[in-house]
């Protein structure tokens, strides 16, 4: 019975004419994954996967005729035609005015300027509009049912999300913000802001700010970078205790990061709650271990 083995995506076989043997060579996969980081941009800024396909192939590659694209990408073609037009539409790519038709793409660094100012343009409409939404949202009729505050939980997957949503409990709190930041995390609240917002927030002497985090080089690399000046910090070995927030005894948030799949990468998400027993229970976990370090 013949036995298959599966070959690994970043092995190649090559044959050496001088020896008449074959030979495994292992490649650079570093293109691929830069080229990963691309399209996730890309698709960040609203293209959609395929969109974000033949622009990236035209770019790459240079000038094509669409049924050049529709082969080489494994799209319809009608699809492709559909994908040139809505790309040309936002910029994206140029048509030659030859028969048939070919296609260039814009530079990537302009064709990134486009889809940043679009991005800023939408925003900036849906903010000039968010007060008369508002307006109107608050003239439908109200039901008669009276509304009570509950102990809820919300799932966010994605930095982004996360990050929105930590940034918004820190600027609502008003008396106590306590963060537990692991040696893995501290790097992301760095470079995300959430670490700057610390330092902002500790300035005001109403807000008792304290940080956590397991002892570690880079942990200590980050938190000699910051400058808060009121704000209590500890150095705990809790190697295994994941990132946490809490604020004034009301609001929870909790990060988690899980494997996904065979790719070796860990997918991020989180834990939102105002959950009272959940929230005291992690408020004693931190204080325990504020105290024995203090």
């Amino acid at each position: 019975m013949k036995l298959l083995v599966e070959k690994p995506q970043n092995i190649m076989r090559l044959y050496d004419e001088s020896t008449g043997l074959w030979r495994f060579v292992k490649t650079d996969n570093a293109p691929s994954k830069s080229l990963e980081i691309i399209e996730k941009t890309l698709h960040r800024l609203g293209l959609s996967k395929n969109e974000t396909k033949v622009y990236i192939y035209i770019a790459r590659t240079g000038e094509h005729k669409a049924s050049e694209i529709s082969e080489a990408l494994s799209l319809h073609r009608t699809e492709t035609y559909r994908i040139l037009r809505d790309l040309e539409k936002k910029g994206l790519i140029s048509s030659v005015f030859e028969k048939p038709l070919r296609f260039i793409a814009t530079p990537f660094e302009k064709a990134l300027d486009i889809l940043i100012e679009t991005r800023k343009m939408k925003i900036d409409l849906l903010e000039k509009r968010k007060e008369s939404l508002v307006d109107i949202w608050l003239s439908l009729p109200k039901s008669e049912t009276v509304s009570t505050p509950k102990e809820v939980f919300q799932i966010l997957e994605g930095e982004e999300q996360i990050n929105l949503k930590a940034d918004e409990i820190l600027s609502n709190a008003e008396k106590e913000i306590l963060v537990f930041a692991s040696e893995q995390e501290i790097p992301n609240f760095y470079h995300s802001g959430l670490l700057d917002k610390l330092e902002k927030l500790s300035i005001q002497d109403d807000v008792n700010i304290q940080l956590l985090t397991n002892y570690s080089p880079k942990s200590c690399f980050f938190i000699k970078k910051m400058k808060l000046k009121k704000t209590k910090y500890s150095i705990s070995n809790t190697n295994e205790l994941p990132t946490f927030i809490l604020t004034d005894d009301k609001q929870l948030l909790l990060l988690i990061r899980k494997n996904n799949g065979n790719n070796g990468k860990k997918r991020l998400a989180a834990l939102w709650t105002n959950y009272d027993a959940f929230i005291k229970v992690l408020k004693t976990l931190f204080n325990e271990l504020w105290d024995n370090e203090a």
